[in-house]
C-alpha cells in the first residue's frame, strides 16, 4: 500500500509573530519535569483548511504567545529559559495521494500519526535553533485535511496547549480573548513557604541514580512493543449513569464525587479485576492533577506554563473488588483533594532543592516508577475543548494522541458528539488486552450503560460488542 505521502512534497516555512520581546523566562520546576520531549496533537476535518489563511492567523496568535515561537537556551546558573526571540514555528503542507480515512472509535489513527507530524529530536533543542511549535496540515485526496501540531512539553503542559489552540482558533474568526501570563515566578516561589525538611522529600517524586532512570526508560522502551492500545466509548448517558452510581449512596453524607470521579473508579475496579493481583496487594491510582484549581487563589487566571502534578488513591486488590462504586470513588475523590496549596508548597520546595542542586533531570514520580507494578496511571481531561478547535473549516470529527508506551494508562478524553461522554484510551499489557476482548469483559466494562441497541463498543475497537448482554 503506498504510503498517504507517497507523492506529496513538503514546503515548510518559519512563521513569525513580526516582533521579538526579548524576555528571558526561566523553565519552572515543573516545566524541567518533563524534559524537552515534543508532544504531537492530530485533528481530522472533513472540510478542507485554508492553509494561507491558517497560516496568518497563527502568526498573529504566536504574537500573544511568545514563548512558542521562542528557543530554549542554557542560561549561566545551568537552567534553562525560554528565550521570546520570535524565532518563529515551523509550519508546512503536504498533499496526500489518499483519501481521508474514517478515523474513530473502530479505526484509530495512532498508526498513521507519524504521517501527520513532526519528528523533533529532544536532544537537540537546548541551545539549538530547534522550534518549540511545529504545524503539519496534511490535504487529503478528495478534501478534508488533518492539523498536525506538536508543542514542546517544557513549555507547557496539555491544558495551556488547548488554551493556546482555542486561542488561535478565536484569533482565526476575529474573536476576542485574554493574552496568557507566562512567567513562572509566582509558582516557583511558593516553595518559600513549606518548612526546610520538604526540601528533602517529596511524596510523588524522588530524584534518582541516573543509572536507575537509564534502567526505567529502558524498561518503557523494550515494552512498548508488548502494550496494546484500546479505545472504548461511553456515551454521555452512560457517563450520567455511572455518576449516579457512585452518587446515590454518598446522598445525606456530605461526601460529593464528580462524574469525572466515579469513571475513573468505575475503570479502576475494572482494570483492578483484569490484573486479578493478589487480595493482599496494593492497588494504587495514580491521577494527574491540574494544579491551576488549587492554586487559584495565587496563579493568574490562563496561566501558560506546565503545571500539573499526581495524587495516589491505595487499596488492597481485595478492597478494590469488595468495595462500591461509591467508596473507590470516594477514595478518588480524597486523593484528589490532598492536592493543596500547602502540599503543593512542599512538593515546589523539594523540587526547587533538587534543581539548585543540578539534579532536575534525575527527578522521575513515584507514580511513573510504579507503572510496570500496582500502579495505574490515569489522565483525565474530557473536559479538554478538543473538539472546538475551528480554524475555518468546522470542528474536527476526530482528534488523536500518541500512543502511551507505558502499560496499565488511562487517558480520557471528550467524544466528537460533545454529549459528556468521554473515550477511554486504554494502554495494557498485550496478554491482558486478549482476554479484555472476551465479551463478558466487554459487559464489565458497560454494566451502568443503558438499555439501548448500540450499547457496547463496535468489534474492531479492541473490545467486542456483547452481542446478548442477557445471556
Amino acid at each position: 500500500m503506498p504510503s498517504a505521502l507517497s507523492r506529496s512534497r513538503e514546503r515548510p516555512v518559519v512563521v513569525r509573530a513580526g516582533r521579538a520581546t526579548g524576555e528571558r523566562v526561566r523553565m519552572g520546576v515543573y516545566d524541567l519535569l518533563p524534559g524537552t520531549f515534543a508532544v504531537g496533537c492530530t485533528f481530522y476535518y472533513r472540510e478542507g483548511l485554508d492553509t494561507a489563511a491558517v497560516r496568518d492567523s497563527l502568526a498573529r496568535t504566536l504574537a500573544r504567545h511568545p514563548p512558542l515561537a521562542g528557543r530554549m537556551e542554557r542560561n549561566p546558573d545551568g537552567g534553562i529559559d525560554l528565550v521570546c526571540n520570535d524565532a518563529g514555528a515551523l509550519f508546512a503542507e503536504v498533499h496526500s495521494d489518499l483519501p481521508m480515512p474514517d478515523y474513530g472509535i473502530g479505526r484509530s489513527a495512532k498508526s498513521d500519526l507519524g504521517r501527520y507530524l513532526h519528528r523533533v529530536n529532544p536532544f537537540a533543542v537546548v541551545g539549538h535553533d530547534t522550534p518549540l511549535l511545529t504545524v503539519k496540515i496534511t490535504q487529503m485526496r478528495g478534501g478534508g485535511s488533518v492539523l498536525g501540531v506538536t508543542f514542546n512539553h517544557g513549555v507547557t503542559d496539555l491544558s495551556g496547549f488547548m488554551d493556546f489552540l482555542q486561542n488561535w482558533s478565536r484569533e482565526h474568526h476575529g474573536l476576542p480573548y485574554q493574552a496568557p501570563p507566562h512567567g513562572r515566578n509566582t509558582l516557583d516561589g511558593l516553595g518559600i513557604f513549606a518548612a526546610r525538611a520538604a526540601r528533602e522529600h517529596s511524596e510523588q517524586y524522588v530524584a534518582v541514580r541516573r543509572r536507575e532512570k537509564f534502567r526505567f526508560l529502558w524498561r518503557v522502551n523494550a515494552g512498548s512493543r508488548r502494550v496494546r492500545h484500546l479505545t472504548v466509548r461511553f456515551p454521555g448517558d452512560e457517563v450520567r449513569a455511572i455518576k449516579a452510581a457512585a452518587a446515590a449512596p454518598l446522598a445525606g453524607t456530605g461526601q460529593w464525587v464528580s462524574a469525572g470521579d466515579a469513571l475513573a473508579a468505575h475503570v479502576w475496579k475494572v482494570l483492578g479485576e483484569l490484573r486479578a493481583r493478589p487480595d493482599n496487594s496494593a492497588e494504587r491510582l495514580g491521577v494527574i492533577v491540574d494544579i491551576r484549581s488549587a492554586l487559584r487563589d495565587v496563579l493568574p487566571d490562563g496561566f501558560g506554563g506546565n503545571a500539573v502534578t499526581n495524587t495516589t488513591a491505595t487499596l488492597s486488590s481485595g478492597e478494590l473488588a469488595a468495595a462500591s462504586l461509591a467508596d473507590v470513588a470516594s477514595a478518588v475523590r480524597t486523593a484528589i483533594g490532598e492536592v493543596t496549596e500547602r502540599h503543593l508548597c512542599k512538593e515546589i520546595a523539594f523540587l526547587a532543592a533538587q534543581r539548585s542542586a543540578g539534579r532536575s533531570r534525575q527527578v522521575l514520580s513515584r507514580m511513573a516508577l510504579d507503572a510496570f507494578d500496582g500502579t495505574v496511571s490515569l489522565n483525565n481531561v474530557g473536559r479538554f475543548p478538543v473538539y472546538r478547535i475551528d480554524l475555518g473549516s468546522g470542528r474536527p470529527f476526530w482528534f488523536e494522541y500518541p500512543p502511551i508506551p507505558i502499560p496499565w494508562n488511562v487517558f480520557i478524553t471528550p467524544t466528537p458528539e460533545d454529549d459528556e461522554g468521554r473515550d477511554v484510551h486504554l494502554s495494557i499489557p498485550q496478554d491482558k488486552a486478549q482476554v479484555f476482548g472476551a465479551p463478558s469483559w466487554n459487559a464489565r466494562l458497560h454494566a451502568h450503560a443503558p438499555a439501548r441497541p448500540d450499547a457496547g463498543v463496535p468489534p474492531d475497537a479492541g473490545v467486542p460488542r456483547e452481542k446478548d448482554r442477557s445471556a
